[in-house]
């Protein structure tokens, strides 16, 4: 593996000559839409993870940064061993091979949320937003991450481009939501992937590298409609008015449910259209195809958000007799 793989190889030597690890084999661990990736150790009865971040196309220190922000109490994240910055290489703790998508199912769902929405609790409440050095999720990204739905997926992938008068109406929409919401830190992608289950009753969290300061629903809808995985409407319903009563009872937010309730349904719209194209993206340039698969899901939210609110009634129009047919006809 190492003959055709040099990172791999360097990754190798870093571990055997510079930290003195007695190295008995090694393994992929996983691999994101990124160009990370991540290696399991096994070193003398104790398993590591190495996640290798070519410095030319990732920011390994940003890693470190957020990872010193959210070791607060109530949140587990991987300790930070050793780095390499040089080479772009991170000696972690392992949380295992068990993510809440590995394991989740309707049995065990209920706890496994209530974790997740504690530790979520603790970064939303416990991260002073005062000096904080990470970027905000201001208008011009959210500009962007709306803009890839419209180049990958709509006119790249199906050919049908979005009317730019609804475009611009619906992303007007989204963003002037997002940026009425009070502000906080946001993961920014919290949900079944990146969260661990390391059977203690607290989530491992990982992949949190590009956080940001930003809108109160993001994580909570990130978690609750799930690209990976989804519930039923009532338990989700269900999971989030409990933790809007329990933001209101801290006095992070002051807002009615209905407002919240809003908030949360378009911001996961914007999400949502973000991963969409991101998907699409991954599968026409990347070659990651697997993540199409995920599209119905994705777009399943999307379709229903627009049919709730009367401002999205020509969106949810054009969704359902240009977008839908079209992707069908791809798909």
């Amino acid at each position: 593996m190492t003959n055709e793989d040099p990172r791999a190889a360097l990754m190798l030597d870093w571990l055997s000559n510079d930290l003195s690890l007695a190295i008995d084999r090694f393994e992929p661990a996983s691999s994101d839409a990124s160009f990370r990736r991540y290696f399991r150790i096994y070193s003398q009865g104790t398993t590591y993870i190495v996640m290798d971040a070519p410095p030319d196309k990732e920011n390994i220190e940003a890693f470190i940064k957020v990872a010193k922000l959210l070791s607060v109490p109530g949140i587990h994240v991987p300790t930070i061993f050793q780095s390499n910055l040089t080479h772009g290489f991170l000696l972690l703790e392992d949380f295992g091979k068990t993510s809440y998508l590995d394991c989740l199912k309707s049995s065990n769902a209920d706890r496994l949320y209530q974790a997740a929405l504690d530790s979520l609790f603790q970064q939303q409440t416990l991260i002073a937003l005062d000096n904080l050095e990470i970027p905000h999720y201001d208008r011009p990204l959210l500009i962007r991450e709306l803009g890839i739905f419209e180049e990958w997926f709509a006119s790249h992938f199906l050919n049908t481009p979005t009317p730019e008068t609804l475009r611009i109406e619906v992303n007007e929409l989204l963003i002037n939501s997002a940026l009425e919401q009070p502000l906080t830190f946001v993961h920014r992608d919290y949900h079944s992937r990146n969260l661990m289950n390391l059977g203690n009753g607290k989530p491992g969290i990982i992949d949190f590298q590009d956080a940001v300061i930003g809108p109160i629903t993001y994580d909570l809808v990130s978690l609750l409609k799930d690209c990976y995985v989804s519930w039923p409407k009532a338990q989700i319903d269900h999971w989030r008015n409990g933790y809007f009563q329990r933001l209101l009872q801290h006095g992070t937010i002051d807002c009615s449910q209905a407002q919240f309730k809003r908030w949360f349904d378009l911001m996961g719209l914007q999400r949502h259209l973000k991963a969409i194209g991101i998907f699409t993206r991954l599968h026409l340039r990347d070659r990651k195809s697997a993540y199409l698969n995920d599209i119905p899901r994705t777009i399943n939210y999307v379709t229903e958000t627009s049919t709730h609110y009367p401002e999205l009634f020509e969106f949810a129009d054009f969704l359902n007799r240009q977008i839908l047919p079209a992707f069908r006809r791809i798909a």
